[in-house]
């Protein structure tokens, strides 16, 4: 009886963790403001990245990502691919989760 409530289940975008909430279905529910973008790939210098961005800004504070794809980007990067890497940012925290070589002849 009383109220019907919303139960939900959502995955962290950065490290796979699944959490569940329960609440009041005529209660408002916030709701991150995810954005995603491609930088191309300058240098790695120890674990983080220098980035490019279209308009030529740089950005030097992503890390390189752990585990298989951390290695993977700096194996093809070292190999002299042009390597494009897909940055989301969302509550602040921002973080590579893909790369993939960059179109031949530019974009």
């Amino acid at each position: 009886h009383g109220h019907a409530k919303v139960n939900y289940t959502g995955t962290d975008i950065f490290n796979g963790r699944k959490y569940e909430d329960l609440s009041p279905s005529t209660h408002n529910v916030d709701v991150p403001n995810v954005s995603r973008a491609e930088f191309t790939l300058i240098d790695v210098a120890e674990d983080f990245l220098s980035l490019m961005d279209d308009s030529g800004d740089m950005k030097e504070d992503i890390k390189v990502p752990e585990g298989e794809l951390g290695e993977k980007l700096r194996e093809e990067f070292a190999e002299g691919k042009e390597i494009l890497v897909t940055i989301l940012k969302a509550m602040g925290i921002e973080a590579a989760i893909s790369f993939k070589e960059a179109p031949k002849g530019g974009q």
